[in-house]
């Protein structure tokens, strides 16, 4: 099965997110836990996260690749918001395990020019501290582009974090197609070579979703700027080859792209659906 879907508002709760995206002939779809700029989640309603848990497996969803907050770095030089970070991600841990075993996604952070090594080591150590045992949720770093300081734009760099948590078995990587190509690595000229150096560094098994996203930047611009499927310099083919390639091909797919409809992101699925190869 082909599980694709995108970023829904989660203000009309998480059942009517479901109908949403099954309406658009999706099969997954993220959201953001709290605002995506910070501050307090709502309460949990516990019946509605019940009836989504029952509507998913009724029409058999992909896990969910949901959202932490763009304003939680666990590597800042501030420490405000390092206690905001920790706050939040565990907050939402056990927010999570309403909808057990689901994926939560998140930037792995910006060092602030303290130094990559300082940036990892103060990533690391928050995971040490909030990963519980016998959590179903597991947790993505996310592959970045390398704007400013930010932290994973390497494969080496997410290995590093990944290597210095005790409990790794509840990490994996969400890969970003716009954001791995605009760190470098050339997926539209060489996915395979992309794909078996990502292998030798930190495993393939590792990838748990696939954020599917072109980018309205060049290759290697170390940039973040995202753009719809097949209109930017990624290309509609090298799309149609990271769908169908056999070791992405089951993952859950999401669109970050920048529509602003339903319609728009159902007919986007349905461009991909149909590039599809069963």
């Amino acid at each position: 099965m082909f599980n694709i879907g995108w970023h829904l508002s989660a203000s009309g709760g998480l059942l009517a997110m479901g109908k949403t995206a099954l309406s658009a002939g999706a099969s997954t779809f993220a959201f953001f836990t709290r605002n995506p700029r910070g501050g307090q989640a709502k309460p949990i309603d516990k019946d509605d996260a019940a009836a989504l848990n029952a509507f998913l497996k009724e029409h058999n969803f992909a896990p969910l690749v949901v959202h932490a907050p763009y304003t939680l770095n666990a590597c800042s030089d501030k420490e405000s918001v390092r206690d905001f970070a920790k706050i939040a991600f565990t907050e939402d841990l056990v927010r999570m395990e309403e909808t057990p075993n689901q994926l939560y996604n998140f930037h792995p952070g910006s060092h602030m020019k303290q130094g990559i090594e300082t940036g990892i080591k103060m990533i690391s150590s928050l995971l040490n501290e909030i990963i519980q045992d016998g959590q179903t949720t597991t947790i993505l770093l996310e592959t970045m582009a390398g704007k400013g300081s930010e932290v994973g734009s390497s494969f080496e760099e997410l290995k590093s974090i990944i290597d210095s948590v005790e409990k790794s078995d509840r990490l994996g990587i969400c890969f970003d197609t716009c954001h791995t190509y605009d760190a470098g690595y050339d997926i539209v000229n060489d996915l395979d070579g992309v794909l078996t150096e990502f292998d030798k560094i930190i495993g393939l098994s590792r990838i748990k979703a696939v954020h599917l996203n072109d980018s309205k930047n060049p290759f290697k611009s170390h940039k973040d700027r995202h753009e719809k499927i097949g209109q930017g310099s990624l290309g509609i083919e090298s799309f149609k080859r990271i769908i169908n390639h056999e070791a992405l091909r089951d993952l859950p797919f999401i669109l970050e792209t920048p529509n602003e409809t339903v319609e728009e992101y159902a007919q986007e699925i349905k461009l991909l659906k149909d590039l599809r190869v069963s």
